[in-house]
């Protein structure tokens, strides 16, 4: 049995049963939390131009508003991450178009979500040692939609999922990072790979055939995606290491390497208020982020984008300074912060000049020594990360990476995001003040296990949610499927 066989089966096979309650609990979180991101995608601007050109998120066709749901949850950097990918844009997406179309139970709707969210994060991980990361990883929505699809209209035949996986991963999608970072083809970044595996699935359903063996072969998807395969992170441990236990909950706007940054800015924000009133750009003299190497990578990536308030989007949510600097003076960071008229603020833009990035070793040796976004890919490669390692940030990283190895997860339990930032503001009085986080809100960790409820409360309330559905998405394994169509329309409207 091949790797995409055996993953199939188990995929296929999976009841809600099977699944440990932690399990169950953090997809209903994910539910709730991608629910917010597509809120706050569609009451955009752009996000209503998209229903305008593609229909509303619920509609007849459940193909096209699986694609629909994509797209709004995506493109504002609000979408969760875990180890491996960003997942939700394609594994809680198409789940909710087609339990709303299919009339599913909540237990299905869960089902389905855990199933889609394992399968994709496994693909990712086995290709995480390459070229594409994070959002740009759009493999990770090939089996995201395939898996979500086929769960959810009740699919056993393991053959039939293997054929649409093998189809759907057949011509893997590719961002160009002009169009992803400057341009609003970022709308678009999850709607394409979302509905070619929703093509894959109807290819399957006809009778076509997909390669069994496309994922190890040697003329195959690893071979062409990954410059360290990790072929066993497919099926090691499937029933036993859940991906969904690395889950890191998205709390506001901007690229994942930013968070703890902005944690630490909004910390200050109140500090320096108290010290020294409102805050004055003019009064400072720096704003120093410390980070790790992961940050700086990011911001390299976007740097050349950012010229001022008309800076694109897609680069702009990437880019520490502005984020840091609206944080530092507002105590907050919103989806209106990226909009005009915040975005010419002069205030805004004089802090943000002030912003230096400096590398911290320690933060990137925490940053390898955790489970994501990357840390157990390396660990599962051993020495033969090290060329990778030495592509991504050069020979200290290989230094600091290996430090950190040890034996690969048995399980993701005790599974960490460490993205972590030290700020440090210096006024021209020679007061400095200063925070630090290793894990930011939300993302995977101790405390996060203990109240993702009511972090993705917070986020969904935050985006203009409303508080009762907020607290009902707790009991999504519950529902019939009349109170689950209700809850979903509710969730959205």
């Amino acid at each position: 049995m091949t790797p995409l066989e055996e993953l199939s089966a188990w995929a296929a096979g999976l009841t809600y049963d099977d699944i440990p309650e932690r399990v169950r609990a953090l997809a209903a979180s994910q539910i709730l939390s991608q629910a917010a991101s597509i809120r706050a995608g569609a009451l955009h601007p752009l996000g209503a131009r998209l229903v305008a050109a593609f229909g509303e998120p619920f509609q007849t066709d459940a193909r096209q508003g699986a694609c629909v749901l994509a797209g709004l949850g995506s493109w504002l950097n609000l979408d969760d991450t875990a180890y491996a990918g960003h997942l939700s844009n394609s594994t809680v997406a198409v789940p909710l178009a087609f339990a709303h179309a299919r009339r599913l139970t909540g237990a299905e709707l869960l089902t389905a979500v855990v199933v889609a969210t394992e399968c994709a994060a496994r693909v990712t991980a086995a290709a995480t040692l390459g070229p594409l990361r994070g959002q740009s990883a759009l493999h990770t929505h090939l089996v995201g939609a395939v898996c979500g699809r086929l769960r959810c209209e009740g699919v056993t035949d393991p053959a039939r999922w293997t054929d649409a996986l093998g189809l759907a991963l057949a011509m893997p999608h590719r961002p160009l990072m002009r169009a992803f970072l400057a341009s609003d083809a970022r709308l678009l970044n999850a709607f394409a790979p979302v509905r070619a595996g929703m093509d894959a699935c109807d290819a399957a359903g006809a009778g076509l055939r997909g390669a069994p063996d496309l994922l190890e072969h040697p003329d195959g998807f690893l071979a062409a995606l990954a410059e360290v395969p990790l072929p066993d992170e497919i099926t090691e441990g499937l029933g036993r290491r859940w991906h969904t236990d690395t889950l890191s909950f998205k709390m506001r706007p901007g690229g994942p390497g930013i968070d703890a940054a902005v944690d630490c800015a909004i910390d200050l924000h109140g500090e320096l208020r108290a010290a020294a009133g409102p805050l004055d750009p003019a009064a400072v003299s720096e704003v120093l982020v410390e980070t790790s190497l992961y940050t700086l990578y990011a911001g390299r990536r976007a740097d050349r984008y950012v010229n001022g308030p008309d800076a694109p989007l897609g680069a702009l949510v990437l880019h520490t300074p502005y984020p840091v600097a609206t944080a530092l003076l507002t105590g907050g960071l919103t989806v209106a912060d990226f909009e005009r008229p915040a975005l010419s603020d002069p205030r805004r833009r004089e802090l943000s000049r002030l912003v230096r990035l400096a590398h911290d070793p320690a933060l990137s040796r925490q940053l390898f020594a955790s489970t994501a976004p990357f840390g157990a890919a390396v660990r599962r490669a051993g020495a033969a990360a090290e060329a990778w390692l030495l592509e991504f940030g050069g020979p200290e990283t290989v230094r600091l990476a290996l430090d950190t190895a040890r034996p690969p997860e048995t399980d993701f339990t005790a599974a960490t995001k460490a993205t972590g930032a030290r700020v440090t503001v210096r006024l021209h009085d020679g007061r400095a003040f200063t925070r630090e986080r290793l894990i930011p809100l939300g993302a995977a960790g101790p405390h996060t296990r203990a109240r993702h409820e009511e972090l993705v409360r917070e986020k969904y309330v935050s985006l203009g949610g409303d508080a009762g559905t907020a607290m009902d998405a707790a009991g999504l394994g519950t529902m019939d499927a009349a109170r689950l169509r209700d809850w979903l329309e509710a969730a959205l409207r």
